[in-house]
């Protein structure tokens, strides 16, 4: 064999040991990168949960806004949560809930629900998304299936049925008289002007749209009971928290209790957030 021919084939043979070579190299490389990531995505995970949820979705009631959660979203944001307050159009619980439900789309998850008043039923329908880790209820309703919040609300009757007036369009609102002294009886007098000229009125086909798949049946919960509240009963309040087996608290305050106790509240919610993810 000529030398041009053998120093050919060497060069060859040594092509095929440097690209068998490179070929185990990079195979080595991929297992070592997936080990590490796999690594970094079990401490990311237990982080997470160590941490607790940190992403709140906050659902208003009726006769309200999602302005009436602004003492809250400071001190949650100052806690590290991620806080998304949804604007629920009122016209229908349908329609409530698919707002929540468009509010859950752009998140990552996990996610915990918080509800006031008749935001309840709302995220007691939209909670059984998978990203949803746990509900909150303020001094709200819980219905199970086939239940509405009309039906609950009413079935011990308060002060504030009295106050409310329907208009033509089937919405209904509160009197000032029933926002003084049923609805946020006890806050100054300016944040009970601010809550007359704000208040969003409400559909009664809302009011009496009934759940069908409630999430507190699969999905861990939480209750604040108003002791103050003259606009859902107290002692209703306790009732639907041990139906729905929740971790429940009492505070002394009225219906919005957001806007009357917001660090106790935010204190609540955090505790919330944190046992949520341990589920």
């Amino acid at each position: 064999m000529s030398a041009a021919k053998t120093g050919s084939s060497c060069k060859s043979n040594q092509k095929r040991r440097n690209g068998m070579m490179n070929s185990r190299m990079f195979k080595s490389v991929l297992a070592v990168g997936a080990i590490l990531m796999a690594t970094a995505s079990s401490a990311s995970a237990q982080t997470s949960t160590a941490q607790g949820v940190k992403t709140l979705v906050l659902v208003h009631g009726a006769w309200s806004n999602s302005s009436s959660w602004s003492k809250v979203i400071p001190l949650l944001e100052a806690g590290g949560f991620h806080v998304v307050a949804v604007q629920l159009p009122l016209t229908s619980l349908v329609d409530d809930v698919a707002a929540v439900k468009r509010a859950l789309a752009l998140e990552d998850g996990p996610v915990l629900l918080v509800a006031h008043s008749y935001g309840g039923a709302v995220i007691t329908e939209a909670g059984t998304d998978p990203k949803v880790a746990g509900l909150v209820y303020i001094a709200a309703v819980a219905p199970d299936r086939g239940e509405s919040a009309f039906g609950l609300i009413t079935s011990v009757a308060t002060p504030v049925g009295a106050e409310l007036r329907p208009d033509s369009m089937g919405f209904l609102k509160l009197t000032p008289k029933g926002i003084a002294e049923d609805f946020a009886q006890g806050l100054s007098t300016s944040e009970i002007s601010v809550l007359t000229a704000t208040q969003a009125p409400t559909n009664v086909a809302a009011m009496k749209g009934e759940v069908t798949t409630p999430a507190w049946k699969s999905k861990p919960s939480f209750y604040v009971i108003a002791a103050r509240d003259r606009t859902i009963s107290p002692e209703l309040e306790a009732t639907m928290a041990k139906k729905i087996n929740a971790t429940t608290i009492t505070i002394p305050s009225p219906h919005v209790v957001m806007l009357a106790e917001p660090a106790q509240l935010t204190a609540f919610i955090a505790g919330a957030a944190a046992k949520a993810a341990q589920n």
